[in-house]
């Protein structure tokens, strides 16, 4: 499954409402370690059927990052029934990640 693009317009339905839990990438195309953790992201979603990966641009869609006190970028936040369960900050390995998604 492709990485899906939320932002203030789709994220309610994408990421709230969805019957599968979601992992959402809070990033900005100025930040370097966003770059690197990006085809981490792109692998991940291909590889996982359980799980929808998301990507957020808190440049366009700040007040969605701010909700959910997104501090430092990259963030991901798991969502299992439109709520967060879990955080996780910074550049992380696809090994990490993947515990992190099926914890």
């Amino acid at each position: 499954m492709a990485v899906i693009h939320v932002n203030d317009n789709n994220f309610e339905q994408e990421v709230l409402q969805s019957e599968v839990p979601v992992v959402v990438d809070f990033w900005a195309p100025w930040c370097g370690p966003c770059k690197m953790l990006g085809p981490i992201i792109d692998e991940l979603a291909e590889s996982v059927d359980n799980v929808k990966i998301c990507k957020l641009n808190t440049d366009e869609a700040d007040q969605i990052a701010i909700r959910y006190r997104v501090m430092s970028i990259p963030t991901l936040i798991l969502f299992k029934d439109g709520q967060p369960v879990g955080t996780m900050i910074g550049l992380k390995s696809k090994s990490e990640i993947l515990q992190f998604v099926n914890s």
